[in-house]
């Protein structure tokens, strides 16, 4: 009995053995499931770039070790959701169950399965929105089995600084998120504003963002702006009240479809005048979120300032040169001029949609 004991036990060591070194030779654990088959999903990668006008894959499939005869594809449930800075809440996307298919708000008509083989459930999203940059979550779900994983959509684009006519310190964050929406932007997010400190961006402001935050970037510490013995970095005032803290904003934006120009007239204009002649050349005048996007995606270079949308007067300049902002690359800003009275060019924008 005690020689039949010992070879129990040597059986079972040697297969807790076997079992290490099998998982550390593959590097991975194996898990065995005894009520069914196990369902893995992945994400090649982690992170997919576009522009705001293009198309993009986000890329999910699933696996299913020992899948049954009578498991089909069409017991299969993939369910797209967006991620918000809110963890607790997710915005739907797009569903598909067989022949089952829905797809909600902003992205109806614009999202599907790629299903380029019987385990893709990669999401397709056409003519991308500014709206549509975040984190994706591909869930897929059969029977008691599911599964996720999770893909970052990034935009090309531009951060830039905003406030409006009143002054600075005068958007709550309701406010400022139209403000950015009226210049053709969205708020930006923490790694968008990241991302632009990262090559360049300093602003002494506190503007919001889009997870509620208040923060602002540093690449040269100076004593205004947290003290010229700090360090560069975001600068984070930590989550205000959204209905009564008043801050400026950050917006972002990216390519757009159409002409940004600046128009050739033959006098100064007046606001007013500025509006119309744009109207006259089958045009709008053009928002500050567009004359970023033209400076910083396009080069766009003008040493003429002139009226935009909001009633601010600006002019870009992508070549640094006397009496043109001689020391950097920038979108000039002249102020918030008399409407009636000041007298100055207009930037216009066709669109091409």
């Amino acid at each position: 009995m005690k020689s039949l004991l010992f070879l129990v036990l040597i059986s079972f060591c040697w297969a807790d053995h076997h079992a290490a070194n099998f998982t550390l030779e593959h590097d991975r654990i194996i898990h065995i499931h005894e009520n069914g088959p196990r369902l893995l999903v992945e994400a090649e990668q982690s992170k997919v770039f576009s522009h705001r006008g293009g198309n993009v894959t986000l890329p999910c499939k699933f696996y299913r070790e020992h899948a049954s005869s009578d498991s089909g594809i069409h017991k299969i449930r993939v369910k797209w959701t967006k991620l918000t800075s809110d963890y607790l809440k997710e915005v739907d996307v797009y569903v598909e169950m067989g022949y089952h298919k829905k797809s909600y708000g902003n992205y109806q008509g614009r999202v599907s399965l790629k299903k380029s083989t019987e385990n893709d459930a990669s999401l397709v999203i056409t003519n991308i929105m500014l709206e549509d940059y975040g984190k994706y979550k591909c869930e897929v779900i059969e029977g008691l089995e599911d599964d996720t994983a999770v893909v970052s959509l990034d935009l090309e684009g531009i951060v830039f600084p905003y406030f409006p006519r009143l002054g600075r310190y005068n958007l709550n964050f309701h406010e400022a998120q139209q403000a950015c929406l009226d210049q053709d932007a969205v708020i930006a997010s923490f790694d968008q504003l990241y991302e632009a400190w990262r090559l360049g961006l300093d602003w002494c402001n506190a503007g919001w963002l889009s997870d509620g935050s208040v923060q602002y970037p540093i690449t040269n510490p100076r004593e205004p702006c947290g003290g010229k013995n700090t360090v560069p970095g975001i600068r984070n005032y930590g989550f205000s009240n959204k209905d009564l803290s008043r801050y400026d904003v950050f917006c972002f934006t990216s390519k757009f479809n159409g002409r940004f120009y600046y128009l050739i007239h033959p006098t100064k204009l007046t606001y007013d005048e500025a509006v119309q002649a744009c109207l006259k050349d089958g045009a709008q005048i053009a928002k500050v979120g567009q004359m970023f996007a033209a400076w910083k995606l396009l080069g766009y270079d003008r040493c003429d300032a002139g009226w935009l949308a909001d009633g601010s007067v600006r002019y870009p300049i992508s070549r640094p040169r006397k009496r043109c902002s001689p020391t950097e690359a920038a979108v000039r800003f002249v102020g918030f001029p008399d409407k009636k009275h000041k007298l100055y060019g207009v930037y216009c924008f066709r669109s091409y949609q």
